[in-house]
């Protein structure tokens, strides 16, 4: 039996460093067992660091209004037939209130760019609920800003960011955003919230339209750059009234084998088992999990909101996507040999 794949795997898992060459065959010519191989040791990997127990963290979707226009997003600035809403502070400490009450350590605040929830109203949220909630950890998700408003969100209290850089080459960024977005920016962005000492999440869609294995390699080499303490992957899927509707979603086994590609490459990274995997295929939350992610995200956002924030179409918000039936996850978990882990899960070193 040919023995190379195994032994490149195994030095991943080693922390060897790859040639390219090496990661193109690993993205592209594995057969079933060797995938399987690949995945089992991600698994393994992913329960030497943090265990069986899974993070669980409350999403608060603040806002589905948005300035930007990317192609692939439901919520662009130019889709009129978007559902728009935006949260009040009161609203979003209604949602801390019941995370709390669920057992809930970490609160995420995800929305759109909107110009209407400004850096002030931003930090003021986020010291709000630090004075609230002291011992609790504050996400936020709210795109780019300025080196100023990140630094004024960190004082206020936030202890991590999450901002997909997409894709690390440009041209295939200019495909999937309007041209006065830059690449170049949404990097900038990324590494000045790791100076200012965020946890800071990055990643990228599987299978955008134009994606190629060449990029997802890019993509490998600058979170090796960026060296983040979250990675969040998902497969691309397609939004009514975008660009990009009418394509077709990403392959939910490409982004099971970039989870285990990335947990052994980055052991110790959050690697959260996304919503648009979950809506994919019906056990992607238990397919993602077993391939070394470690993370999952219940929507604590209000009921009558969540169908509005429609980045990509029928994504999932109930069953074990949403806060309020953490027994349902809890027991999803239990049939693959896991368990709900209440704790912050700060990042470890």
């Amino acid at each position: 039996m040919e023995k190379t794949n195994y032994n490149t795997i195994d030095r991943l898992a080693h922390g060897d460093v790859l040639s390219r060459d090496e990661w193109m065959v690993l993205l592209t010519s594995l057969n079933a067992d060797e995938r399987e191989y690949l995945r089992a040791k991600a698994a393994e990997t992913a329960v030497a660091h943090y265990g069986k127990g899974v993070f669980v963290r409350a999403l608060i979707e603040i806002s589905s209004y948005c300035k930007n226009n990317c192609y692939y997003c439901g919520i662009r600035a130019s889709n009129r037939d978007a559902q728009r809403y935006r949260l009040s502070k009161e609203e979003i400490l209604e949602c801390c209130k019941e995370a709390d009450s669920l057992g809930f350590n970490t609160f995420v605040m995800q929305g759109g760019e909107d110009p209407k929830q400004t850096d002030e109203w931003v930090a003021d949220v986020v010291k709000t609920i630090r004075a609230a909630y002291p011992d609790k950890a504050i996400t936020l998700s709210v795109g780019e800003r300025s080196a100023e408003a990140y630094a004024a969100f960190k004082e206020a209290g936030a202890d991590r960011f999450l901002l997909r850089h997409e894709t690390r080459n440009d041209e295939h960024y200019m495909q999937l955003h309007p041209e006065m977005m830059s690449s170049e920016n949404r990097r900038e962005c990324l590494f000045t919230l790791k100076r200012l000492g965020f946890q800071t999440g990055s990643g990228m869609m599987i299978g955008s339209p134009g994606q190629t294995d060449e990029h997802l390699y890019e993509d490998i080499r600058f979170l090796e750059e960026l060296q983040p303490q979250m990675i969040g992957i998902g497969p691309f899927l397609p939004a009514t009234n975008t660009p990009f509707e009418k394509q077709s979603p990403g392959s939910a086994d490409k982004t099971i084998l970039m989870l285990s590609l990335l947990r052994l490459r980055f052991p110790t990274v959050l690697l959260p088992a996304t919503t648009a995997l979950a809506t994919l295929c019906p056990d992607g939350m238990e397919r993602a999990i077993l391939a070394g992610a470690n993370v999952v995200m219940p929507n604590v956002s209000p009921v009558e909101q969540r169908k509005k924030y429609s980045i990509y179409d029928n994504k999932k918000s109930t069953g074990a996507e949403s806060a309020q039936q953490m027994q349902q996850l809890e027991d999803r978990l239990n049939a693959i040999g896991y368990h709900i882990n209440y704790a912050r899960g700060d990042f470890k070193n």
